[in-house]
């Protein structure tokens, strides 16, 4: 029996005769015999390898994973991205000298040989036993063409890789099997192009002409002479001749190239020699890949498109044939987001909010009547290092967000909405007191009724003592007056409230349903700025909600064939009426001309919008629009840690932050120069008498729990609201959490909302 060396390989004579049976097995396949005796050469042992005849001849030739460019919504590139960096080309689109080059120092009798050079293995073999290893393969272009099919399909999947190249019996037949077919089928060019486009180059480099652009910073039609043997030399080991980080070794193995192509008659000896004399001449370009690069501070944009395309069902029914086709690549992807509207968003960001602030700020401008998102930014860029996240603070969490934000008293004209469309009018008066307990008992969803706890009733308060009714909705709605939408949610109940907002596809960050308390009149569910700003844009296109969108077309280059891929479609549906839509933005284009938001006023051209500060003041919007855009602005905390007292933001130190006084003047420059050259549209404004009886006025109002709760316990109060939900029941005075997560790993995540809720919202 053999015995294996020392060291666990084999001896020399025992690789010299594993080689010989590859190589009689070549020549049997070469010359058309069969096989009966397979066994002999252990091609039939059981668990390892089929016979040859029963390896099925199916073989087709992988797409090969290629960048994927994403485009603005006027067509130019915001990024590049890659499973692996590849352009494929034409044969045509090589240079001749590349051509030649990678024949001659891989397969010089490419020309001459079938699939299988039996020349070359007779050859190899001898020299390999005289070296007493494996000095010298024999595989041709077409076999390590196979290889590399195999290597793709592999992808990144580790497992797979490793028995891609493993170096068995049972591959190396199947090398050959599909190497014959491939002869056959595709003929010496295109073999020999779809190895130039396949094979690995190093330095994050698959295919000539991604090589090409690497190294040298030109297409691969242009190489010359010593450029095209330096790539073709890199090929048998990228990292060793890599000449970027050894340019001695990578010249030494140029060279080598040169001097095969002169043996083989490619070119001359002179110009062997000439070009032997040639620097390197590198001009390297360093790869960009991925939304890091993204250009306007569209990362985070640039990583929604990615998610949207890894989770929606259009790309694929499994998210495993989703990811396939993202790291297949070769995508050209235009999106929806405006380039203008882009800019203007990072220039008012950057204008406000410092990325070395305690706080960070996130805005979204979405398109109404369409859905499409034309802007996105955030304060803390797209990155790794500090004061940078990859968090998209824009978003849901289940699309690379955090957990949400409570959104203050800009939840407000959601309950306005829900009670103009259940016929309230818009003249509708309630006391509207400065404190009070919150009103019980209050119908809630599926019969069931919210109470408060008699014991230790939760209470509310206006912001300021002089905030006292009665007031009407418009009065209301311009001042933010807590009371008042807490007896206008008591009155038309809670389910209504949760309905209107499901048509306006407002729902939790967190994806959690929305809790069924008064509360939620004043903001305490934790939302995105995304959510919201489509929201509003509801208002904005007269009562259609539309899903925000942020693909508008695919298409996908596979070889020379062009393909238009499907993509998500905006569902637009009527959320409310006309009227009531109507009614809204007059309300709303109150408080930004007389109201808390008087800051994020776009002079001459008609806004409408609502401030919206968390009664502790972990977080401040802004939300509003023009009949042409909508738009959300969040600042804040991501971690919800810091509170926005006696704080400074953007070098301005600020007592107290108010929607209407960070927020709103961010989305005043973001809107002002998104808008620039649009039309001047104004709104279907409804008339709406003033009350003149009203007395008070000042900032946006606080949102509940401040003073809430016979304790003094601002989270306890709003707490026991959201326990009292008990088909009848009364809420406990102490609120049970659900569950606790530590601030620290929760973006977004509300003081208490975990425990309790949260305490409300202000302005």
């Amino acid at each position: 029996m053999p015995k294996k060396r020392s060291g666990g390989g084999l001896s020399p004579m025992q690789q010299a005769a594993k080689f010989l049976g590859v190589s009689v097995l070549a020549g049997a396949v070469m010359a058309g015999i069969a096989l009966p005796g397979a066994g002999a050469l252990g091609l039939a042992a059981k668990g390892s390898v089929q016979s040859f005849d029963e390896i099925p001849d199916n073989l087709k030739s992988p797409q090969l994973s290629q960048r994927t460019t994403i485009l603005d919504g006027r067509g130019r590139q915001i990024a590049s991205v890659y499973s692996r960096d590849r352009t494929v080309v034409d044969l045509k689109d090589i240079s001749p000298y590349m051509q030649k080059a990678i024949v001659a120092i891989e397969d010089s009798r490419f020309y001459q040989h079938g699939a299988i050079d039996l020349k070359g293995v007779l050859r190899a073999l001898n020299k390999n036993a005289q070296e007493g290893g494996v000095a010298q393969g024999a595989s041709t272009l077409t076999q390590q063409l196979v290889k590399n099919y195999f290597i793709e399909e592999a992808g990144d999947d580790p497992t797979k890789v490793a028995e891609a190249t493993q170096q068995t019996m049972g591959r190396k037949v199947r090398e050959l099997k599909y190497a014959i077919q491939i002869e056959e089928k595709l003929g010496k060019k295109k073999i020999l192009e779809n190895y130039l486009n396949i094979t690995f180059f190093g330095e994050q480099a698959y295919g000539v002409e991604a090589a090409s652009e690497r190294y040298f910073s030109k297409h691969a039609k242009d190489l010359n002479l010593q450029e095209s043997a330096l790539l073709a030399g890199i090929v048998q080991s990228p990292s060793r001749y890599d000449p970027v980080n050894d340019e001695a070794e990578a010249t030494k193995r140029r060279n080598i190239v040169l001097q095969r192509m002169a043996e083989v008659g490619d070119i001359s000896p002179q110009e062997a020699a000439q070009a032997k004399r040639q620097p390197l001449g590198l001009h390297t370009s360093r790869p960009k890949n991925g939304c890091i690069t993204a250009v306007q501070g569209a990362g985070f944009f640039c990583d929604y498109v990615r998610e949207v395309f890894l989770t929606d069902p259009v790309f694929g029914k499994t998210k495993e044939a989703r990811a396939k086709l993202w790291n297949q690549g070769g995508l050209t992807i235009r999106t929806t987001l405006d380039p203008q509207a882009q800019q203007s968003v990072q220039n008012s960001i950057k204008d406000h909010v410092y990325k070395s602030d305690q706080v960070a700020t996130a805005a979204t401008i979405v398109e109404p009547g369409t859905g499409k998102i034309l802007a996105m930014g955030q304060s803390r860029p797209y990155g790794f290092g500090t004061d940078e996240t990859q968090i998209n603070l824009s978003v849901n969490q289940d699309m690379g967000g955090g957990a949400g934000y409570q959104p203050g008293s800009t939840f407000k004209p959601i309950v306005a909405a829900a009670a103009l469309e259940g016929g309230k009018p818009a003249t509708q008066e309630y006391s509207s007191p400065y404190e009070m307990p919150y009103p019980s008992p209050v119908a809630a969803c599926n019969g069931k009724v919210w109470k408060n706890d008699p014991r230790k009733p939760a209470k509310l308060t206006n912001e300021n003592e002089s905030e006292h009714g009665p007031y009407s909705m418009k009065e209301a709605t311009a001042k933010s007056v807590n009371t008042y939408y807490v007896q206008l949610i008591s009155d038309i109940g809670i389910c209504p409230v949760i309905d209107m907002a499901k048509k306006m596809g407002v729902a939790r960050s967190d994806g959690r349903k929305i809790d069924q308390a008064p509360s939620i009149a004043l903001g305490t569910q934790e939302m995105s700025p995304l959510t919201m700003a489509s929201a509003y844009a509801t208002f904005a296109s007269r009562g259609m909600y539309c899903t925000p969108i942020a693909i508008e077309s695919i298409t996908q280059t596979t070889g020379s064939r062009v393909k238009s891929l499907p993509v998500p479609k905006s569902t637009c549906s009527r959320a409310m009426s006309e009227k009531t839509a109507d009614t809204v933005s007059t309300l709303l284009k109150g408080v930004v001309e007389d109201g808390t938001g008087q800051q994020a006023g776009l002079g001459d051209r008609p806004s409408a919008g609502k401030t919206g500060t968390t009664d502790e003041r972990f977080a401040a919007w802004f939300v509003g629009y023009t009949p042409n855009m909508a738009g959300a602005v969040w600042v804040g905390d991501p971690q919800h840690r810091r509170r926005m007292i006696n704080i400074t933001i953007g070098g301005v130190p600020h007592d107290k932050v108010f929607g209407g006084e960070v927020p709103g003047p961010i989305w005043r420059d973001m809107m002002n120069g998104a808008l620039e050259g649009k039309p001047v549209e104004d709104f279907n404004l409804v008339d709406i008498p003033d009350d003149n009886n009203s007395p008070g006025n000042g900032q946006d109002r606080g949102d509940g729990g401040q003073h809430g709760g016979t304790t003094g316990n601002p989270g306890q109060a709003i707490g026991g609201l959201l326990g009292g939900l008990q088909g009848g029941g009364t809420g406990g005075p102490n609120p049970n959490p659900t569950f606790t997560l530590p601030g620290t790993l929760i973006q977004g995540q509300t003081n208490g909302g975990r425990n309790g809720h949260g305490n409300g919202g202000r302005r």
